[in-house]
């Protein structure tokens, strides 16, 4: 099965997509890929419900992506492989998802101050009990008709430096990687080619980075080739994956990006190493 493939980057309903765990694995399974990588914003509770789901021989492999912050750039850390029962995690989880609650009814708050037609209970609705985010505050103004576009939402409204805009909470990039090797789990920086922060690299590998997200749909192919270049120069595993938040426009962009099963055996012989 050498050319078994794999999505190593797919968000459900428990962060800010819109398919469930279990929809996802279906879809993945008429694909005919070998295996995806659950990993939702600051949230893992969509792992068990895809793993349960998944049929023997397809991989789930159990991860997260941590939302961090250098300076001006946000920067988001991939998990891979992590314990989901692991105690520190589930402290810090919980009191990332209570900041992105507590996050999101502030904007709304900003915007109702400029008269814009929304309420908190329409972004939760949208959010489905999952970590609330940006894109569930632009899906309230666009069902509302205050926009008509998400992209519109996040230019005028939610975007950095956008007047309804707070800021996150604060969690460094090193705070994560610790994090995430605290778990037993492999550390990635997810799409490098969008941050244009590879200066931070090198100190990313010194507090435990190894792995490196090159396969993306936002990476041109010099994006692509320059990475690949670098994961091999610096020894880290070259992952990939769609980013996938479910159908925008009614296409679903699952296995857009892919890597081959081989990957899997590479995240954890780094792991282990």
């Amino acid at each position: 099965m050498t050319d078994a493939l794999l999505d190593l980057h797919v968000h459900t309903t428990y962060s800010d997509g819109d398919m469930a765990p279990d929809e996802m694995v279906a879809e993945a399974l008429r694909m005919g890929l070998a295996g995806i990588a659950i990993t939702d914003h600051d949230e893992i509770g969509g792992i068990e419900v895809a793993r349960a789901a998944a049929p023997p021989g397809f991989e789930i492999v159990p991860g997260v992506e941590l939302s961090t912050s250098d300076g001006k750039s946000d920067l988001h850390i991939l998990g891979y492989y992590i314990d989901t029962t692991n105690d520190n995690l589930l402290r810090y989880l919980k009191l990332f998802r209570e900041a992105r609650l507590q996050r999101g009814i502030e904007m709304v708050e900003r915007l109702r101050k400029m008269g814009i037609k929304i309420e908190v209970e329409a972004v939760l609705e949208i959010a489905g009990g999952g970590a609330v985010g940006r894109p569930h505050i632009a899906a309230a103004l666009l069902r509302n008709g205050c926009v008509e576009s998400v992209e519109e939402a996040f230019r005028n409204y939610i975007g950095f430096d956008s007047p309804a805009y707070v800021p996150k909470y604060q969690l460094k990039p090193s705070d994560a990687f610790k994090l995430i090797a605290e778990a037993g789990g492999i550390g990635a920086m997810a799409h490098p080619g969008t941050s244009r922060r590879d200066d931070l690299i090198a100190d990313f590998i010194a507090g435990g980075m190894r792995a490196l997200e090159v396969y993306h749909p936002k990476h041109t192919e010099s994006d692509i080739r320059r990475y690949e270049r670098l994961a091999l120069k610096l020894g880290l595993v070259a992952t990939g994956g769609s980013d996938t938040h479910g159908r925008r426009d009614g296409i679903l962009s699952l296995g857009a990006c892919t890597v081959p099963l081989s990957t899997l055996a590479d995240l954890k012989a780094a792991r282990d190493y």
